[in-house]
């Protein structure tokens, strides 16, 4: 039986501790396509209080979660529970990007891993509602190890090579609305 929580508190920041990996849904406000991506490296993820939560976004193959948080802000982070004991939580509420530019950026970053070579943003969450439910139907799975590919793949990645993703597919969703903007940062800039 699932249950709804008033705020974050140190047993659910624990299971959010132990997960290694982290799913979060977002949508357009008018039609299109839901989103949902799958979130990795366990340093990505924090939360900054109990009713806030944030994760280091890092370039991918689209912007669909910047562009739905412009259009709308909704945002939904699940965790699931691939260990003995069976469990989702659900962390639904408002995000915003917070460009790497920013002072705020600064403030988060002590939060994170920066060693990611491949950091586009923060996205943080005013979270409005917590639930589990019972995740009897997630297979139990035994991790091995974080995959070091997407951070390989942008330490060969230059200056030009992320100026050409700005503006080209993390410019615009796969519905057309805006994402990432023409002027912002590369990576480099944040070393």
């Amino acid at each position: 039986m699932g249950k709804v929580f008033d705020r974050i508190d140190d047993k659910l920041r624990a299971f959010i501790a132990a997960q290694p990996m982290f799913f979060v849904g977002t949508a357009p406000s008018d039609g299109g396509h839901v989103n949902v991506s799958p979130k990795g490296y366990r340093d990505t993820f924090a939360v900054l209080d109990e009713h806030t939560i944030a994760y280091l976004d890092l370039f991918g193959s689209g912007s669909e979660t910047i562009a739905h948080l412009r259009d709308n802000g909704r945002i939904t982070v699940m965790f699931c529970s691939f260990d003995r004991v069976a469990r989702i939580l659900r962390l639904s509420g408002t995000g915003r990007i917070v460009r790497p530019d920013s002072t705020e950026f600064e403030q988060l970053r002590a939060h994170f891993g920066t060693e990611h070579p491949g950091i586009r943003a923060v996205v943080t969450v005013s979270v409005e509602r917590i639930a589990d439910s019972c995740g009897w139907g997630v297979p139990r799975l035994e991790l091995v190890e974080e995959r070091p590919v997407l951070d390989q793949a942008h330490t060969r990645r230059t200056d030009a090579d992320f100026a050409r993703r700005i503006a080209g597919d993390n410019s615009v969703s796969i519905d057309g609305l805006p994402a990432l903007d023409p002027d912002h940062p590369v990576p480099s800039s944040l070393r």
